[in-house]
C-alpha cells in the first residue's frame, strides 16, 4: 500500500510571535503594505486592499500602475514584514531578482519581522482571476550582505492551476547566495486552492520543510541561516483583461522565531 504523507510537527507550545487575522487590518508594527518600494516609486509599489470579515483581500484593480516601467505589464499588491534600501541609485536592496535594479526611492531600514530560522503559517484563499499568481516568500534582507539573498518560495499559485487538484511551484532559490543552491519543483496538493488552506514552513539547521494542510509537501537539505522579510503578493501578469478588481485572501499568517 502507498505510505500516508507525512504529518507536520506541532506548533510550538508557545504564543506566535506574529498573529495577525487582520480584523483591524495589517498591523503597521509587522507589515509594510508595499512591494519592494526601493526599487520603483510609492504608488507603484502600494498594495490595494480591503478588509473583509475573515482577512484582509488583496486586490488588482483595473488603474492599478504597473510596479515598474520597465517591468510591464505587472501589476502587484504585497504585504511585507520589513524593508531595506541602500542610498538612491545604488544596486543595494533586498530581493534584487534582476540585474538592472537600482534604488529608486531611498527606503528606511525597518526590520518589523525578520527571523533567521524558525516556523510560519500562512492561511490563504488563491485568486482564480486571469493572469494572476499568488505567492509566499522568504526572502534574504541584504541589509548585512548583498550575499544574503536566498529566498524560501512556501509557493506560488497560478490561477489556471487552481482545480479539484491545485499545481504550485515551491523550494528554494538561490539568488545571488553562493551557499545555496536552486531547488524548485511542482507540487500537485489535493483541493481547490482558492478556498481557504494553510501552508507552513519550517526551517533552520541546514533544513526546510514546506507543507500543506498539516502534511509535508517537500524537505530540502538546505536552509538560508540569515534574517529573512516574508512577502505574500498577488501579481496580475500580462496585458489588462477580465473583470476588476482581481483578488486573492490572506485569512491568517502566525509564525514563530526560533
Amino acid at each position: 500500500m502507498p505510505s500516508l504523507p507525512e504529518s507536520l510537527p506541532a506548533a510550538p507550545d508557545r504564543d506566535p510571535d506574529l498573529d495577525d487575522d487582520f480584523q483591524a487590518g495589517p498591523d503597521s508594527e509587522h507589515w509594510v503594505a508595499s512591494y519592494l518600494p526601493h526599487w520603483t516609486t510609492a504608488e507603484r509599489a502600494r498594495a490595494h486592499y480591503e478588509l473583509v470579515t475573515d482577512g484582509i483581500r488583496l486586490r488588482i484593480d483595473a488603474d492599478q500602475p504597473d510596479w515598474r516601467p520597465e517591468d510591464a505589464p505587472l501589476r502587484v499588491s504585497n504585504l511585507q514584514t520589513g524593508v531595506y534600501s541602500g542610498p538612491l541609485g545604488s544596486a543595494l536592496g533586498t530581493h534584487r531578482h534582476r540585474d538592472d535594479l537600482e534604488v529608486r526611492t531611498e527606503t528606511p531600514r525597518r526590520l518589523l519581522f525578520a527571523p533567521s530560522r524558525g516556523r510560519v503559517e500562512i492561511t490563504v484563499s488563491a485568486s482564480r482571476d486571469i493572469d494572476c499568481m499568488v505567492a509566499a516568500w522568504l526572502v534574504g534582507t541584504e541589509h548585512r550582505s548583498p550575499t544574503e539573498s536566498g529566498e524560501i518560495c512556501v509557493f506560488e499559485i497560478d490561477a489556471d492551476a487552481i482545480g479539484e487538484i491545485t499545481v504550485a511551484r515551491t523550494g528554494v532559490k538561490a539568488h545571488h547566495d553562493p551557499r545555496l543552491t536552486t531547488d524548485m519543483t511542482d507540487v500537485a496538493i489535493p483541493l481547490d486552492a482558492s478556498a481557504s488552506h494553510t501552508w507552513t514552513v519550517i526551517w533552520g539547521e541546514g533544513e526546510t520543510v514546506i507543507g500543506c494542510e498539516g502534511r509535508v509537501l517537500r524537505r530540502i537539505a538546505q536552509a538560508p541561516d540569515y534574517p529573512l522579510f516574508l512577502m505574500i503578493d498577488l501579481f496580475e501578469i500580462g496585458p489588462r483583461g477580465g473583470t476588476y478588481p482581481k483578488s486573492a485572501t490572506i485569512h491568517r499568517v502566525r509564525a514563530w522565531e526560533d
